[in-house]
């Protein structure tokens, strides 16, 4: 087997590379290729591994026609084009935790910095001036800190807050009542917490539903004399605005790690006294950079040779033991959604899975994914488990899972429906040890495995088919390994699958077409 090859294309510890070398990963590290020089090497690798600097926009990923993997060592994929990497099956992992503590005490630094105008205060004694009563303070002992968003990194914000002696009011719609308690905040609607906070701190991602939160409206609502503070993403706040509040005096001070435009070498927060402002310094320690760095590299490596999904912006997690334990599942949801795509010429308009017994206590998502994507595989390239859904939302087809305890006669057992606009096919399987069976087609009990070159008849039960099969076949020199039978009852449907050595040309098959009591006739092909 080839080893799996990954491009680091920004600066990571050695220590990161060592961990991609010591799992037998193929690793190259280029971190001063330009875009043109990365678009040109990208279609050698399976996975790309980053930081900020690269951006992996969707004309770099035209040319990833290997890529499987995107490992951002880092909170935001701001700089990775996700929904064109999810169109062509690549998962997208951060590490959201490896840096959130140093991001927290970078916020923490920030409100200490406005209140006591830090910054200002240290450039005009090293200036020789002795200013003392230029630089009144705010105590922040005993004041409110509002949080927008108390997620991994607003928690840790909140609970350093506590220490210090503040009260903290937090908004947040994933934010449950038990939680909030937990983490001693009061839990509060937006509204609520702009117009108690005395210092208000952002902890969100930058999406639809985030940008400019913090607007003129909302500035307007807070106290005068309140400060802001972003260490979060550029362009949550209205920039323009927050500066025509720190003119008016309503906003007292402000602490910006983040710009709506980075590298930001201008801005309109730049040049008032009462704003301090960093590079993007939020993630920027020795122990969060080595952090992330081996986190991504862990994860991608999982990836790459377990099949693990750790921290996927795209994808469902599955760790490598669940990938391990989930594996023979995962080939039966295969095989089944392979089968039923194969059989399925219409056009499908609904996909409904079912899982009962132990299949019902698996992670359905994967499996679910997985029965997606080989249905439609059967006639739609390029598509895999990271974008089987967002396919199948292209093409119109529904896809639904329930699950079951069970109590029929399988321990596990899988259903997969396939509704096309004249017909519902239905298979079911189960797994005998590890192994993938078939244990009933369109209602019709017939046991079989699913595996290599197969032939699939539906026919009525009638006399002499199963020696007019073997006569054709044994004319064409096709050796017949298992043979199948399942019927609803005497003289009624019946289905034959007959597993073969060899693919069915189809001059063979339009000859078992042509006996008197065949239906259909199908030649299957299942992948090891």
């Amino acid at each position: 087997m080839t080893a799996p090859k990954v491009l680091i294309s920004d600066s990571m510890s050695s220590q990161a590379v060592e961990i991609f070398r010591n799992r037998g990963i193929d690793v190259t590290v280029s971190p001063k290729l330009s875009p043109d020089e990365l678009k040109a090497e990208i279609g050698k690798y399976d996975g790309l591994a980053i930081r900020s600097s690269t951006k992996a926009t969707a004309d770099l990923l035209a040319a990833a026609t290997n890529l499987k993997v995107i490992g951002r060592a880092g909170i935001g994929v701001d700089n990775v084009d996700v929904p064109a990497a999810t169109a062509r099956g690549v998962v997208v992992m951060n590490t959201p935790f490896g840096n959130a503590v140093t991001t927290a005490e970078h916020a923490i630094a920030m409100i200490f910095a406005v209140a006591r105008q830090l910054p200002l205060a240290n450039a005009s004694t090293q200036a020789g001036k002795w200013e003392k009563t230029r630089f009144m303070g705010t105590e922040i002992t005993g004041k409110t800190l509002g949080l927008i968003g108390a997620g991994n990194i607003g928690s840790i914000v909140a609970s350093r807050a506590l220490g210090l002696k503040m009260k903290v009011v937090a908004y947040d719609p994933f934010l449950s009542e038990e939680r909030a308690e937990r983490l001693g905040v009061t839990k509060a609607d937006l509204d609520t917490v702009l117009a108690q906070a005395d210092f208000l701190t952002l902890h969100v991602p930058m999406n639809d539903q985030t940008r400019n939160i913090v607007s003129a409206e909302a500035l307007a609502k807070m106290k005068k004399g309140s400060y802001v503070i972003n260490c979060a993403r550029g362009g949550l706040v209205d920039e323009v605005a927050l500066r025509e509040a720190l003119l008016s005096g309503h906003i007292a001070g402000a602490g910006f790690d983040v710009f709506s435009v980075e590298p930001a070498k201008e801005n309109p927060l730049f040049g008032l006294d009462n704003v301090v402002v960093t590079p993007h310094l939020g993630a920027s320690t020795t122990e969060a950079q080595e952090k992330v760095a081996l986190q991504v590299a862990e994860q991608m490596s999982d990836y790459l040779l377990d099949g693990a999904i750790t921290n996927a912006v795209n994808a469902p997690s599955l760790t490598a033991e669940e990938a391990r334990v989930l594996a023979p599942y995962l080939d039966l949801a295969r095989r089944l959604g392979s089968m039923a795509g194969q059989l399925t010429d219409e056009e499908v308009k609904a996909i409904r899975v079912t899982y009962e017994g132990h299949a019902a206590e698996a992670p359905a998502a994967p499996l679910t994914q997985t029965v997606v994507q080989a249905v439609l595989g059967a006639k739609i390239d390029s598509i895999n488990m990271v974008n089987a859904m967002e396919v199948a939302k292209q093409y119109g087809v529904t896809v639904a899972s329930t699950k079951s305890e069970g109590n029929g006669d399988f321990q596990t057992l899988i259903t997969v429906e396939i509704q096309t606009p004249d017909r519902t096919r239905s298979l079911k399987g189960t797994l005998a040890g590890r192994q993938a069976r078939l244990v009933e087609v369109k209602g019709i009990a017939l046991e079989s495995t699913l595996r290599g070159n197969m032939l699939y008849v539906t026919n009525k039960d009638q006399p002499g088919l199963v020696g007019a099969l073997g006569n054709l076949l044994a004319e064409a020199k096709i050796n017949i390994a298992n043979f199948h039978l399942g019927r609803i009852s005497e003289g009624g449907d019946a289905v034959v699958l007959v597993e073969v050595d060899a693919p069915l040309a189809p001059e063979v098959m339009e000859k078992i077409r042509g006996l008197k009591q065949v239906t259909r006739a199908a030649a299957l092909r299942f992948d090891a």
